[in-house]
């Protein structure tokens, strides 16, 4: 069988291992070198140009149906648990916790659980909004495990590896939030982050008003693709008398945005993130959907533009 393997960033030291262990199977294996954002940026182009018979995608828990043979491996990861005793301390005063992780740790979240129920906590585990499969798992655009909790518990914890999927989890909620991170042998309280993004939200959509060009940014990837979204948002722009363009690309090159000098803003339609992580690698705005609506609202009350 003629296979293809694709990795996530902190797995590709691993590709060439599992490509020979397919290998004296009797199959043909090629490894994907392009950058994968999760499940939602599957490599099917590569897969197909290849005529390949599958797609081996590691890392990862499937996030939509694709028309391809995909085989998803999760690849669990045991995170140390030696952190936990020393959280209690950060953790005092609250009684009711929601924890939350990722798909490498989620087999560990029964052990995490456990662990703060015997030291009098009451743990509280959310249920994802669609694309994470398991309760307790967040993505990074479904963040659905912790907001749907916010109001019945005291604070949160993460437990895993870096700060991606926390910072989206953090956004969206509104209680303390406590970040334990395992292999650096870090406890952070992570609340500072919301009045940090809120401020440069506040400044980018501020910073747009007195804009009249709009890049509208659509990506091909796999489960990112939003044409309906993009095709609304360029109607509703120039209804507001400024003028728009879709620029589509794959993966977005901030420094070749950054050539496209005409435009005052851009919006996004692929990966919400973008929008969050992003924002200070282009020189002009970057808006998600929402933000860009709130500019034309604004612009709308300052008499700018008519409603």
């Amino acid at each position: 069988m003629r296979i293809l393997l694709q990795f996530p960033e902190g797995l590709k030291q691993k590709a060439l291992e599992h490509a020979k262990k397919l290998e004296k199977d009797g199959n043909e294996v090629f490894i994907s070198a392009s950058p994968t954002f999760g499940a939602c940026d599957l490599a099917l182009d590569e897969a197909r140009d290849l005529k390949a018979e599958k797609l081996v995608h590691f890392g990862h828990a499937e996030f939509h149906h694709v028309d391809f043979n995909v085989e998803y491996v999760n690849y669990e990861i045991d995170a140390p648990l030696n952190l936990l005793p020393e959280s209690l301390d950060r953790l005092r005063e609250y009684v009711r916790i929601g924890i939350i992780t990722t798909i490498q740790h989620i087999h560990q979240l029964e052990a995490v659980k456990k662990f703060y129920e015997d030291n009098g906590k009451k743990v509280i585990v959310g249920k994802p909004y669609g694309f994470a499969k398991m309760q307790g798992q967040i993505l990074g655009c479904d963040i659905g495990s912790a907001a749907t909790i916010d109001s019945k518990v005291d604070a949160f914890v993460y437990f895993g590896g870096g700060i991606f999927h926390p910072l989206g989890a953090v956004l969206a909620t509104t209680k303390p939030f406590f970040v334990i991170e395992p292999f650096q042998g870090v406890i952070e309280r992570f609340d500072s982050y919301r009045e940090l993004y809120g401020k440069k939200r506040r400044a980018k959509i501020l910073g747009s008003v007195d804009a009249k060009r709009i890049g509208i940014l659509l990506t091909t990837k796999n489960g990112q693709h939003n044409m309906a979204l993009a095709t609304i948002l360029k109607k509703r722009i120039e209804k507001a008398g400024m003028s728009a363009g879709i620029l589509v690309a794959n993966t977005f090159d901030f420094d070749s945005l950054n050539n496209m000098m005409e435009f005052d803003a851009f919006v996004n339609t692929a990966c919400p993130r973008i929008s969050i992580d992003d924002i200070d690698r282009t020189r002009k705005p970057l808006l998600s959907a929402n933000e860009l609506m709130e500019v034309i609202k604004i612009k709308e009350e300052l008499g700018r533009i008519k409603a």
